[in-house]
């Protein structure tokens, strides 16, 4: 389990716990946060579930693959650092403490 800290476009935070194994989108989506909206269901073929990913946790992420790559193409203001598609960040122990935070809109 891990503590996901989501943080909307306005500021106001949202403290989950996501279980083992779900990914940051699902945890999102489990725990009604506004901002994700994940309209795919996780399948890495849409960006509306982009977030930017707190610069203390860039390097602590796996990579980017190429699909996630291109996927954020699509995505609105993306940083080419700190922007991840939740649906592509599995969940483990070692992500208690994460902090995401949502872009003015989804597109």
């Amino acid at each position: 389990m891990a503590r996901i800290t989501y943080i909307e476009h306005g500021g106001k935070e949202h403290v989950v716990d996501v279980p083992t194994g779900l990914t940051v989108m699902e945890g999102a989506r489990d725990n009604n946060i506004p901002g994700i909206e994940a309209d795919c269901g996780g399948a890495c073929a849409c960006s509306t579930c982009h977030v930017y990913v707190d610069a203390d946790w860039v390097e602590k992420l796996p990579a980017r693959d190429a699909m996630e790559e291109d996927m954020l193409d699509f995505a609105y203001e993306p940083d080419p650092v700190r922007s991840r598609l939740t649906c592509q960040i599995k969940v483990t122990d070692a992500l208690d403490g994460l902090r995401v935070q949502m872009p003015e809109k989804q597109i």
